[in-house]
């Protein structure tokens, strides 16, 4: 049954995508003989073509920026979650044709359980309002967080209200007190380049943070966090925790998370030394 199936990760550029990494350590805890794993350079306006003439040897792709939103758009089915978010990151070959689905949901969950265990927040501050933060703030609504407040250029809360369902929604400028914000808030999530925070670090570093940036590592954000004695959570845990479930959705079979966690961070290691 395992014999010539593949998966592949989507994406531009995709030449340093950890993706394979992850996929790869998975086949082989869970003994997945004869699936393979690649990487494939492709825009928004290639994919139509890659998925839709991928031979039935590819049980799904592992999608990145720029196509993210032409998953969703070419997709046959779509769930729930990536029709709200918009976007897909999973594309799975199904009898009903290819289903997107969005798993960065359950990659920011992943990491919000490492910053804060079972703890619900009742505010949560997020920075940014691209496109990280739309799983963000589903994610958050989903959870049971009551008040959102989006530190963000400009306001964009009538793009993404209904991602938050009965949670307070609030956008602010950054001429706003960031300090204040952030001392009020229970955890922090941001979703911007490291360079974007220039100049306001010490303002925000006042709560466990969840920094969705891997590379470089630390972020200045990440290091001010610490050093006034917050935990901070990075990326890689949610890059690990997203592809747990794309993983079980190419091949039927359960992740070995702790094996796949495991391969990615001797891999990301090495790649410091």
């Amino acid at each position: 049954m395992d014999s010539s199936c593949k998966a592949a990760v989507l994406g531009s550029p995709i030449a340093h995508s950890l993706s394979p990494v992850l996929h790869r350590a998975g086949y082989e805890a869970a003994g997945l003989e004869g699936w393979e794993y690649e990487r494939i350079e492709c825009t928004a306006e290639d994919l139509p073509r890659i998925v839709g003439q991928s031979d039935p040897s590819y049980r799904g792709f592992s999608v990145t920026m720029p196509a993210k939103f032409a998953a969703v758009e070419f997709a046959d089915v779509v769930t729930e979650r990536a029709r709200a978010i918009g976007s897909a990151n999973t594309l799975v070959r199904t009898d009903e044709g290819w289903r997107a689905d969005n798993t960065d949901t359950e990659g920011i969950a992943g990491a919000l359980d490492e910053l804060l265990g079972a703890t619900v927040p009742s505010c949560v501050l997020v920075i940014g309002a691209g496109g990280t933060a739309r799983p963000t703030l589903w994610t958050l609504a989903q959870r049971g967080v009551e008040r959102i407040v989006v530190l963000n250029r400009s306001d964009r809360r009538s793009e993404v209200q209904h991602l938050v369902g009965e949670s307070e929604l609030r956008f602010v400028g950054f001429e706003e007190d960031i300090a204040h914000l952030a001392m009020n808030a229970e955890a922090i999530v941001s979703t911007v380049p490291a360079d974007a925070l220039e100049g306001k670090v010490d303002a925000v570093a006042h709560a466990p943070v969840l920094d969705v940036i891997y590379n470089p590592w630390p972020t200045p954000l990440a290091a001010g966090v610490a050093a006034n004695g917050h935990k901070v959570v990075g990326g890689l845990s949610m890059l690990a925790a997203q592809s747990y479930s794309q993983f079980e959705q190419f091949t039927g079979v359960a992740a070995p998370r702790e094996e796949m966690r495991t391969a990615l961070a001797a891999h990301v290691e090495s790649l410091r030394r």
